[in-house]
């Protein structure tokens, strides 16, 4: 399988009053016509590795190493006025809060318009024409009148399909999807990610699709990396995941939702909290909440160790998995 994005060894350190070392040496790919999930709680480094394939961290107190190459172009290396062509056009992005990410002040088909005339060099008549036509496929009712609605005039619903309609309006070939159905009620949720699926299978597109639902993920994903405090410490086939997770925390994740759960009985849940980010790790980050830990999981950080084809995961039980097989 062609691969369209591959971060290799991808560091990320917010600066400022206090440091965060946000991103971990964290490596992975994406083929061309898949659906990766980025899975994990929220501040597990998630939606900033998606800000990075972007290049939309503030350039002032964000320090970025490693390598992010898209499509065989290394993304931290290019200026401005290519970041400007290379949004939009080449990677697209659907916010978390469309209410936030459109603009207030302009028509949904204005702003949609206007990045077909920016990225494709058309007219604004021609521009305005393929918002009309982006809103009738992401199924918005009464598609022609909706051009002229401002966002605040619109559901939520209803604004993620606007902003749905935006990041698809110049064809990308990866769409990155940043937890776009987490504030929608469970019936447009699952609207929204039939959606997704059918759009991405339509247009041939690659996706990178965020969240911290299992559920959500076993809708739409194809393969699932699985964070923890800025490292991925477990990926694979989403059977794979589901099925027989290595890591301890994957199966925490798994073990906590009502999926299989007994009536009358307590869901399982992982102990503890999330490790301070204030350091780079020195160890296994999430040993202090593992039932399996070990003394060298707070000696040393486990090797990412490879345990099935194309599936790997950072732990010490991988490690023993691995010598077995």
């Amino acid at each position: 399988m062609t691969k369209l994005v591959e971060i290799s060894g991808l560091n990320i350190r917010f600066t400022g009053e206090r440091t965060v070392y946000a991103v971990n040496d964290l490596s992975l790919s994406l083929g061309d016509g898949e659906v990766l999930g980025l899975l994990g709680e929220s501040g597990s480094g998630k939606s900033v590795t998606l800000r990075a394939l972007m290049r939309l961290l503030p350039k002032k107190r964000t320090q970025i190493s490693g390598k992010v190459n898209v499509m065989g172009r290394d993304v931290l290396a290019m200026n401005d006025e290519e970041l400007s062509s290379f949004r939009g056009q080449t990677v697209s992005m659907i916010f978390q809060e469309p209410a936030l990410a459109l603009d207030p002040v302009y028509t949904i088909g204005a702003q949609i318009a206007e990045s077909v005339v920016r990225h494709e060099g058309k007219s604004y008549a021609e521009g305005r024409a393929r918002a009309l036509e982006m809103l009738e496929v992401v199924r918005i009712p009464s598609a022609k009148r909706r051009l002229d609605a401002y966002p605040h005039e619109m559901s939520g619903g209803m604004r993620q399909r606007a902003m749905i309609a935006l990041a698809l309006a110049c064809r990308p070939k990866i769409l990155l999807a940043d937890e776009p159905t987490t504030a929608l009620d469970a019936t447009v949720q699952i609207q929204i990610l039939l959606l997704l699926r059918e759009l991405q299978r339509e247009f041939g597109m690659s996706v990178i699709f965020v969240t911290h639902d299992i559920g959500v993920a076993i809708e739409i994903c194809d393969r699932v990396a699985v964070m923890y405090a800025g490292q991925i410490v477990e990926q694979g086939s989403l059977r794979d995941i589901v099925r027989s997770p290595v890591h301890p925390y994957a199966k925490g994740l798994l073990a906590s939702t009502i999926n299989g759960a007994k009536r009358g009985q307590r869901l399982d849940t992982i102990p503890g909290t999330p490790p301070s980010l204030a350091e780079k790790p020195r160890n296994c980050s999430f040993a202090p909440r593992c039932t399996a830990s070990q003394p060298r999981c707070l000696e040393q950080l486990p090797a990412n160790v490879e345990v099935g084809p194309g599936r790997a995961a950072r732990c010490v039980l991988a490690e023993a998995s691995a010598a077995v097989s």
